[in-house]
Parts: structure tokens; C-alpha cells; sequence
């Protein structure tokens, strides 16, 4: 899978999501010990970043969020919902916009998800997608997005499969 790799040394897992935004700690056994046998991978501390570095423009962006009403408010908790709308102009994308319902995991990763249609719309789990990178839930414009759980529970019951869902 994509994305850039690091290892990071910080007093705590949590201390690197506090400060930096968009990342991930990785604690799954076979990938740090994949990790481990790969000599090229950057070590940095946490403290003394580079200036230049992806991780201090991750940093900066999150010493952004920081103080904004919604920082942090989706942080902890066992499910999250949010509606997040969907508007592609480039070819290919939706004709017109969509709004998807979510269900996130503690760890920001997708469990669900209701496409929004006039009709009811199709729901769909994370078992349809073969790469589920979890959302920042520090970030305040997704608490912005929040709604309750049954107002996605409602929209669930009304949609259909999608093709290939059992139900």
C-alpha cells in the first residue's frame, strides 16, 4: 500500500497522533517486523524534526487544527458518524453530488457507509474495499460532519445492498 513510512521515536503512540496530523502508528506485529528488516526506513525523533520534513508540514498543519472549535472532539471514541459530501468535477466522478453517511471505527477506519440516493440509497461495509485508510479524527472539520448514530442506523435500514453485500 501508499504512503510514507517512518520510524518515530516519541514517548507514546499517542503523543505522534497528538502531534502531527494525518498520520498512523503502526503497532501490528508482522508490519514492524517487516519494518524492522527494511534498512532504507528514516528514523526521527519527534522532538527535533527536520524543518524540510513531511512529518514538520504534518506537525504544522496540526499546531493549525489545534484551538479550532471541533480539534480533537472524535478522538476516543468506540464509533463515530459523520456525513460527508461527495463533489467530483473531474470526468468519471458522480453526475451530480452525492453525500455518503459513514461509520468510523476508534481508529478512524470505515466500517460503514450509506450512499445517500432518493431512493434509499446503497450501504456497503468495509469488506468491499481493499485499502481503508483511517480518517483524522483529531481534525475539527470532521467534527463539523458529525451526526448522531441513529440517523445513520435509519439511513442503513432503508438502503439496499450494494451488488456483492449480503444484507
Amino acid at each position: 500500500m501508499g504512503g510514507l513510512w517512518w520510524w518515530v521515536r516519541a514517548g507514546s503512540a499517542r503523543e505522534i497522533t497528538d502531534a502531527c496530523a494525518e498520520v498512523e502508528v503502526v503497532t501490528d506485529p508482522g508490519a514492524v517486523r517487516r519494518a524492522e528488516a527494511d534498512a532504507s526506513l528514516e528514523e526521527v525523533d519527534l522532538a527535533a524534526l527536520p524543518a524540510d520534513s513531511v512529518l514538520a508540514g504534518l506537525r504544522a498543519r496540526r499546531d493549525a487544527q489545534r484551538g479550532r472549535p471541533g480539534f480533537g472532539a472524535l478522538v476516543g471514541r468506540e464509533r463515530v458518524y459523520l456525513r460527508m459530501p461527495f463533489r467530483d468535477d473531474a470526468a468519471g466522478g458522480p453526475p451530480d453530488p452525492v453525500d455518503y453517511l459513514l461509520e468510523l471505527g476508534p481508529d478512524g477506519r470505515w466500517i460503514r457507509q450509506v450512499e445517500l440516493a432518493p431512493d434509499g440509497g446503497l450501504r456497503m461495509s468495509a469488506d468491499d474495499w481493499p485499502i481503508n485508510p483511517p480518517f483524522d479524527l483529531y481534525d475539527p472539520e470532521l467534527a463539523g460532519l458529525e451526526i448522531d448514530a441513529r440517523t445513520f442506523e435509519d439511513s442503513w435500514r432503508r438502503a439496499r445492498p450494494a451488488p456483492g453485500e449480503d444484507g
